[in-house]
Formats: C-alpha cells, sequence, structure tokens
C-alpha cells in the first residue's frame, strides 16, 4: 500500500489511549445501570478510536452538518461504545455518561435519533446496513455528495437474511461510498456464533457478492489506518469496501 504514510508513534498512541477510554467508559457506564453489553462494546474499541479520530470527517460543533460523514451502529446494543466516542471526541462531557439507561436520560440503551448525533436509531438487530445502504444511494445518486456512510455490523447479526440482502444491494449499485465493517468477535447472546473466528468464510461470502473484503486486526490501531489509505484507491476504482 505504497500510499500509505505511517502513524506517527505519538499519534499511534493516541488512539490506543482513545480506545482504553472508550473500553473502560463503557465497562463503568454498564455497571453505573447495572445492565448492558460491555463485550460488545470493547470488541470495537479501536475500530471507534480510529474511525472517529482519524478517518471520519465531521465538525463536533455541527453533528447535522449535511457533509458530515455519516455513522450506523448496527449493532445497536454497543451503544455505550458510541456513546464515548462521541463524548471523548467533546460533543458532551464524560460525566454524561454514568447517566445511561436512567429513566431521565437521552442515552437510552440502544442509539436513539433524539440526540443531534445519532443518525439512526438500531434497536432490532440486522437493520443498520440497510438503512446504511440507503443512506449511501441518496449520497451517491441524489445528493451526488462527498460523504462516506460507515456501518459497523454484528458477525452475530450477519446470520440474518437482510444484512446479505443489504449487501447485495450495495454491490449492484456500486455504492463506493459505503464502508461496512464486520466486528467478528465470535460471540452471540447466549451461544457461539455459527462462524466463530472464520474470518476467511465471511471474506469469501462477501467477495461473491462483489464486495471487496479487508480482513484486519480490530484491536490493532496501525493496521485499522491502513484501511483508510486503502479506502481512497478502492473509491477511484468505483468499489464497495467491507
Amino acid at each position: 500500500m505504497s500510499s500509505y504514510h505511517k502513524l506517527e508513534a505519538k499519534t499511534v498512541q493516541e488512539l490506543k489511549d482513545i480506545a482504553n477510554k472508550i473500553r473502560i467508559h463503557s465497562i463503568t457506564s454498564t455497571q453505573a445501570a447495572k445492565s448492558g453489553h460491555p463485550t460488545s462494546c470493547s470488541s470495537i474499541a479501536e475500530i471507534l478510536s480510529v474511525l472517529f479520530f482519524n478517518t471520519m470527517r465531521y465538525k463536533v460543533s455541527s453533528p447535522r452538518d449535511p457533509s458530515n460523514d455519516r455513522f450506523v451502529l448496527s449493532k445497536g446494543h454497543a451503544a455505550p461504545a458510541l456513546y464515548a466516542a462521541w463524548a471523548e471526541a467533546g460533543l458532551f462531557p464524560t460525566t454524561d455518561l454514568q447517566n445511561l439507561r436512567k429513566i431521565d436520560s437521552d442515552l437510552e440503551g440502544h442509539p436513539t435519533p433524539r440526540l443531534n448525533f445519532i443518525d439512526v436509531g438500531t434497536g432490532s438487530l440486522g437493520q443498520g446496513l440497510s438503512i446504511a445502504g440507503g443512506m449511501s444511494f441518496v449520497g451517491k445518486y441524489y445528493d451526488k455528495a462527498s460523504y462516506r456512510v460507515y456501518c459497523l455490523v454484528g458477525d452475530g447479526e450477519s446470520a440474518e437474511g437482510s444484512i446479505w440482502e443489504s449487501v447485495h444491494f450495495a454491490s449492484h449499485y456500486k455504492l463506493d461510498n459505503l464502508v461496512t465493517i464486520f466486528d467478528v468477535n465470535r460471540l452471540g447472546q447466549s451461544e457461539e456464533t455459527s462462524l466463530g473466528h472464520d474470518v476467511e468464510t465471511y471474506r469469501k461470502r462477501l467477495e461473491a457478492f462483489g464486495m471487496n473484503a479487508i480482513v484486519v486486526d480490530g484491536h490493532d490501531v496501525e493496521e485499522l489506518a491502513k484501511v483508510r489509505a486503502k479506502l481512497k484507491h478502492l473509491r477511484r476504482r468505483n468499489r464497495n469496501t467491507l
């Protein structure tokens, strides 16, 4: 990947530190709420760190700016990690995270668009990628805008047919402004997922739909950052990325 500029050691450490903060916030907030899914949050900490602090284009002061990149957390039960990322970005005080799931708090157990920094409410699993695909379609063919749509999908919900219908839709319409991230953490609600850590099978299935599948260690911030450089090349070639 010749166009990739290696991150400075300081930047790498900053991203690692942010990931750890996201993970800690997720644990302390779910502990305060006496409910939640801290492990689902922990598996995406580095992903959110690199996305929100090294990849996505957005204005913290204007969350609804039409030029902002969009983010859809399809695995909505990991909302505490998303709230933590936005808090670390400066949208609201990190102390507010301790109000997670309280009756008078807007920080619900799943994301709600009542919050101006949430694009999509994702309570029911398997629906986020369908919505992200629609947003990408509008961005490319109607708005003709440069924003990207990032969608983070859980491996458990990838057992639902709606996910694969959405993958087909994205490939058919060449939605090169859509980046889908499969979080393969192996665990479902009550048991191991059907494919476990078999990322090679995920890759083959996605490529069979015409997608460009990149397998990366989701806890390695440098490897995650490298994907950013590759995305620019793939968009020029009109390719979808997962």
